[in-house]
């Protein structure tokens, strides 16, 4: 008799738990996305039950809040056992002024968020945008949160860069660690564009947590896009359509045919006079020489040299044809700068100066923000396309000064927020022709 009632007990709850769907109207989860037109912003947010108002309320610099615009709400069923319900809230802000500070606040009469403040991002080539770069940082172990979280508070950032895995999983215990992890961050992505790309730990149930929660430019579901912030143009892609092939092949030319279009457009004499900086950034990098044997590692891996045996699809040489200065990677839970680099070779531009007009795109990977997986190792000596390497818990912060110079540099959590490594890159010549005076360094 006990036994029979468990079982009903628990058919019971399962039954409750498929059928209730939340009761929380209060707003949460609350990020920004620039939509690279910076007379806008988009303001994303999760609710745990249906409401009937998507509303931001939002004003110059203080209250009241006078201003108001509404948007839409999409029902989000998570695909674990439980098949939670979230629903989405998205509101595009327009007519921003450049540089202005906006106060805000987010839901409707339901329940409203605290209040939020971000500055519009300021318009035209002619400035600096600063940032912080990183990848890998989930909810357990998260290293760098509370350092990122004083800066952006601090105003130090105009934009956030997060190159893949988040949360590790945002789909765990049924997406909750999506809903943990989207909290933790609300800190900083409420303040400032929270620009992301998707990693191998967004995988579940067809990356569907990733391109739900996230709201960035353009309508490939968050999965490539690009965008413009003051000199540079800025390129997201999707590393992982290359190891994923139970959602086939056509991933994998649907995006490369896009960045194709996407480079050539960037790389354009009127559109490189105008924002000469060409930035990609993806989640599994093209070379590392950590020691886990990683795809990076090897000589020929998807990403970078393409698939099938004629080695379609790759990036790298689109990289190179269209002139692109920078990659930023993460995936290995390490920090690497390497030199000037195509197909295996080292292109500095001078034994000096290597990073002063290089004649090869450089990479970085930076992806020990801070995850319960811990390091990824390096062995012992330093193959001769590394410049600097570490293991320390940390991120990367970037300034695009101006047309240019563009300057790197590492932050040590585990020594205090110690810089540890610093990187110039000046380009005079931006695009193909920076290549092509320069002979390729065995």
């Amino acid at each position: 008799m006990a036994s029979n009632m468990m079982k009903f007990v628990s058919l019971v709850l399962l039954i409750f738990l498929h059928f209730s769907h939340g009761t929380d109207p209060q707003p949460e989860q609350i990020h920004l996305s620039s939509t690279g037109d910076p007379t806008e912003m988009m303001v994303t947010w999760v609710t745990l039950a249906a409401t009937n108002y998507s509303i931001v309320e939002y004003n110059k610099g203080g209250l009241p809040l006078t201003l108001q615009a509404s948007g839409d709400v999409t029902k989000f069923t998570d695909g674990g056992s439980e098949h939670r319900v979230l629903y989405i809230h998205r509101v595009k802000l327009t007519g921003l002024a450049s540089d202005q500070m906006y106060d805000y606040h987010c839901g409707g009469v339901e329940g409203w968020s605290g209040l939020f403040s971000f500055k519009a991002l300021k318009s035209g080539v002619d400035w600096s945008p600063r940032m912080a770069v990183f990848g890998d940082l989930g909810s357990v172990n998260a290293k760098s949160v509370s350092y990122l979280q004083e800066e952006t508070q601090q105003g130090k950032y105009d934009a956030i860069l997060h190159v893949g895995d988040f949360g590790y999983n945002l789909d765990d215990d049924n997406a909750r660690v999506g809903d943990d992890f989207m909290n933790q961050v609300q800190p900083i992505a409420a303040y400032v564009p929270y620009m992301t790309c998707p990693g191998n730990h967004e995988l579940a149930y067809n990356f569907s947590n990733y391109r739900n929660r996230f709201s960035m430019p353009g309508n490939s579901e968050n999965i490539f896009y690009s965008w413009d912030i003051g000199p540079a143009h800025i390129i997201s892609v999707s590393t992982e359509v290359y190891f994923w092939f139970q959602f086939g092949i056509e991933p994998v030319v649907q995006q490369y045919d896009w960045l194709e279009k996407d480079l050539k457009k960037a790389a354009s004499p009127e559109n490189r006079a105008l924002r000469p900086w060409i930035i990609v950034m993806g989640h599994r990098p093209m070379y590392c020489s950590n020691s886990d044997g990683d795809e990076c590692t090897w000589h020929e891996n998807a990403p970078r040299s393409g698939i099938t045996s004629k080695n379609l699809f790759g990036m790298e040489d689109l990289f190179y044809k269209y002139g692109v200065d920078l990659g930023i990677w993460a995936h290995e839970h390490s920090y690497e700068r390497l030199l000037p680099l195509y197909n295996w070779q080292v292109c500095n531009g001078s034994r000096e100066e290597p990073y002063t007009n290089p004649c090869a795109p450089v990479h970085i990977t930076t992806g020990s923000a801070g995850c319960d997986e811990d390091h990824d190792p390096f062995p012992k000596d330093y193959p001769p396309w590394t410049a600097f390497r570490s293991t320390d818990y940390g991120y990367t912060r970037m300034t695009i000064h101006n047309k240019t110079h563009l300057y790197m540099e590492q932050v040590s959590v585990d020594k205090g927020g110690e810089v540890i490594d610093k990187m110039m890159l000046i380009k005079d010549i931006h695009g193909p022709e920076a290549w092509i005076p320069k002979k390729m360094k065995n």
